[in-house]
């Protein structure tokens, strides 16, 4: 045999010793000494870690109760349904209208009765407690009332009051930005609205993630469509904090101004918006989305029983309109409670409310709202 075939023969060998040595050693660190979590904690395994790699992380921070805050249900006790409380004191204003006595879903509860949530939305274990308005001088606000870190830090302290109101629901900050305001001259395109530049959007979306509240995108439609709407900021609902709002209201038709007309939508529309949204989830990765439906008065949203929220898409039906705590309660009790979709929401007018309700009354009502915008 050639002395360049034993070499070979020789390396071969080698080689395979040290594959087997290798082999051996991993196997002896894997076993005895290599541990990466302490003893009795179960490896998740691949498919746990692929799961946690591939759930998009949550955009948005609550604002934590303090910690002597006590729960809900033993702060309140068992009082009936706030809306029938204040109608059966307030007989006049209630106009004969009673509401049930008795609660459809548990003290503290925002999903409507029956309904379900398959989505991991911030509605699941949260609330949204958000500042509603424009930067526009035209339809100020909230927003318009003070520099942009000082509305957040006011933002953030009306949320802590409902996180410390009930603790087993922390609440999350959001700022309710008006994105296309109804007018009540035509404009240029005749669409009676008014657009707030692309770049401000911007500026309060960078904002509102800066302090890890969400950002909700308002259309009041005016002469234009909710499709067309829609489209328009686009862009900014690709971003993970960031929701949508239609008020209802200011959908007008031909001939009709907004602000002088009721305007109204209807459930195909409505449900359009949803699954739009549920289709940017889906193909962005994004976290779950929320839509929020304003309503002022009953029959605004036809067809309303037949909205569908999605395993992607939380929906809430929030409440519009001032006046005094039992008219307000009486509001939600049709539009939400009798009404039911998913989630309810009420709008508190600061000053013209007579009086506002405070946290503590807001948190009564039955179901509990999901979403508290202040304007």
């Amino acid at each position: 045999m050639s002395r360049r075939r034993k070499y070979r023969r020789r390396r071969r060998f080698a080689l395979l010793c040290l594959l087997l040595a290798a082999l051996l050693i991993f196997v002896l660190f894997r076993g005895c000494g290599g541990q990466t979590q302490p003893a009795g904690v179960r490896d998740p395994g691949p498919q746990a870690a692929a799961s946690s790699a591939a759930a998009p992380e949550r955009p948005y921070a609550a604002v934590p109760p303090p910690p002597d805050a006590e729960p809900l249900a033993r702060t309140a006790g068992e009082q009936p349904p706030l809306q029938y409380r204040l109608a059966e004191s307030s007989r006049p204003e209630a106009g004969g209208y009673r509401p049930d006595a008795e609660r459809s879903v548990p003290l503290g509860e925002t999903l409507v009765a029956g309904a379900a949530d398959p989505s991991d939305g911030p509605l699941k274990g949260h609330r949204i407690v958000a500042y509603y308005g424009s930067p526009l001088p035209e339809h100020a606000g909230l927003l318009a009332r003070h520099e942009p870190e000082e509305t957040m830090e006011r933002l953030g302290e009306e949320a802590a009051a409902y996180s410390a109101a009930d603790p087993e629901r922390p609440a999350v900050p959001a700022v309710d930005l008006v994105v296309s305001a109804a007018r009540r001259t035509p404009g240029t395109d005749g669409l009676y609205l008014d657009r707030l530049p692309p770049e401000q959007i911007e500026e309060y979306a960078d904002l509102a993630s800066r302090h890890g509240a969400l950002l909700i995108l308002d259309l009041q439609i005016g002469r234009s469509t909710v499709a067309d709407e829609i489209e328009a900021v686009r862009p900014f609902l690709e971003l993970p904090h960031v929701h949508l709002a239609l008020d209802t209201e200011y959908a007008v038709g031909e001939g009709q101004v907004p602000g002088v007309n009721l305007g109204s939508m209807d459930r195909g529309e409505i449900q359009a918006a949803i699954e739009l949204l549920d289709r940017l989830v889906e193909e962005n990765d994004l976290p779950d989305k929320v839509l929020i439906v304003h309503q002022f008065a009953e029959g605004i949203i036809a067809d309303k029983q037949r909205i569908r929220p999605t395993d992607n898409v939380q929906v809430v039906l929030n409440t519009d309109g001032v006046g005094t705590p039992a008219e307000k309660t009486i509001r939600y009790d049709l539009l939400v409670r009798q009404e039911p979709i998913q989630y309810g929401g009420i709008r508190i007018f600061r000053e013209r409310d007579d009086p506002p309700l405070a946290p503590e009354e807001v948190l009564l009502l039955d179901p509990a709202p999901a979403v508290i915008s202040y304007q």
